[in-house]
Parts: C-alpha cells; structure tokens; sequence
C-alpha cells in the first residue's frame, strides 16, 4: 500500500422498502477545507466539510452562488488543492488520496476515473463534435474501439446526424449534449456536473438534464452536481446544502 492509497472504502447505509442496504462509498472526503488570502486578509471558501458519496447515487450541492459548490467540485475533482483535508476516490479495491497525488499524477486519475460537465460546455471549437467527444480516449492511449463509442454515444445523445459539425453550428443544448457524451465516453466511475443546465432555457436544460440522469443511472454512474435550482435538486438520491463554504444540511430521498 503506497501512502496515497488507504483501507478498502466504507459502506454508507440506504433505506429502501424499508430495509436498510449498505452502499459503497465511492468519493469521501475528511476535513476539506479551502482559503486564500488577499491583501494580507485570510478568505475561507470551504470549511472543513466531511462526507461520504454513495457509489451509484445521484449528489446534489445545493446552494447560492458563492456557497462553495464550484470550489467543492474542482477538488472533489482534482482540478484545484485544497488548503487542508483530504479527497478519497475509490479505484482497484483501494481509496486514492488526490491530495497527496502530484499535478500530473492527478491528471493521469482524472482521465481515467473521473467525466466532467461544465455549465458553459468548454467545446475545442477547432474540433468536429466526434473528435470533441473522443479526446478523452485519445489522451488515455485508446484505439478505434474508443472512437466506436464516441459515435454511438452521439447517437444515444441525438446527435449521429452531426459527427463532422463543428460546434459553432450547434445549439446550445446541442453543445451541451456533446459535452455529456464527453464526460462519459471513457467509461468514468464518477461525473461532476457544474451547473449543467445554467446557460439553457428552461425547456433545453430539462430535456439536458433528463438526458444525463438517464445515461449517468442506466451505467450506474455516481453523479454529483453543484446547482442552485430546487426543481433539479429534487431529483437526486441526497441533497448536500451549502452556505458560505460550510455545509449548514444535508436529505436523502424517502
């Protein structure tokens, strides 16, 4: 056991029919906490928040902007380091610590283990929609198989008409639907949404959101998303409530 890998995850109980079933912990997170400073004053962003993310459930972060949940994501994430505690992801019967991985190391981990939907899509706009879906696969070392399920992820998506479409000549939520196909097209344990419907109108964003709920649960994904609309959160198997960096309460569905 290396010292960025600890015991085999945790179980976290779930009632269902009135039986309590124990789930496996997939995302874990001990103390986390995250500031910075500016002109000589200390600013808290997170404050030492202890979970656990269930494998196979859908998490909401709920709160206002400014609450964290952006923050939170990108060091469940691995993107940003936290000023203290630690992040546990569950890979090959071990817990990785990011926190204790190096930039590259954490790189290497995210492309593995790890899809992300970002509310404003981060589209290569030089790439056609296929290549912008099979990027993942080719940063990992994939083959043909991989561009094989790029397309048929596309056309579960609805877009195999636009393989060769460039992103500007698509809608928003078209964009949106590439975006999810990409976060999933490597076969990740777990996908953080941002946001994901923010920058659609209301009848885009609910035909975005049921589309990633149905391909996160169908492969039995563990999906978290940070979002501040109450309609989307009533959806997801618990609900985590933010309030100025601290997590103030938290629900799990009846």
């Amino acid at each position: 056991m290396t010292q960025n890998q600890h015991s085999v995850a945790t179980k976290q109980p779930e009632q269902r029919n009135g039986a309590v079933v124990d789930l496996p912990t997939l995302v874990q997170l001990r103390g986390l906490s995250k500031s910075y400073r500016e002109a000589g004053q200390e600013h808290e962003v997170l404050a030492s928040i202890d979970w656990r993310f269930p494998r196979g459930q859908f998490s909401c972060l709920f709160g206002k902007s400014g609450s964290g949940k952006s923050t939170l994501l990108n060091l469940i994430s691995g993107i940003d380091q936290p000023s203290g505690g630690q992040v546990l992801i569950h890979e090959n019967e071990m817990d990785v610590d990011l926190t204790a991985l190096s930039d590259h190391e954490r790189t290497l981990f995210r492309r593995r283990n790890i899809g992300i939907v970002f509310q404003f899509f981060n589209l290569i706009p030089t790439l056609t929609v296929l290549e912008n879906v099979s990027l993942p696969i080719e940063l990992a070392g994939g083959d043909r198989k991989g561009h094989r399920r790029a397309a048929d992820l596309l056309a579960r998506v609805g877009l195999g008409d636009r393989l060769d479409s460039f992103p500007d000549k698509l809608s928003g939520g078209e964009q949106q639907r590439v975006a999810i196909a990409r976060a999933l097209v490597h076969d990740p344990a777990l996908v953080l949404a941002d946001e994901p419907t923010g920058n659609l109108d209301e009848g885009t964003g609910d035909t975005v959101l049921d589309l990633l709920l149905e391909l996160s649960r169908n492969a039995g994904k563990t999906l978290i998303m940070a979002t501040h609309d109450p309609d989307i959160a009533q959806y997801a198997d618990q609900v985590l409530y933010l309030e100025h960096g601290k997590l103030v309460s938290h629900r799990a569905r009846d």
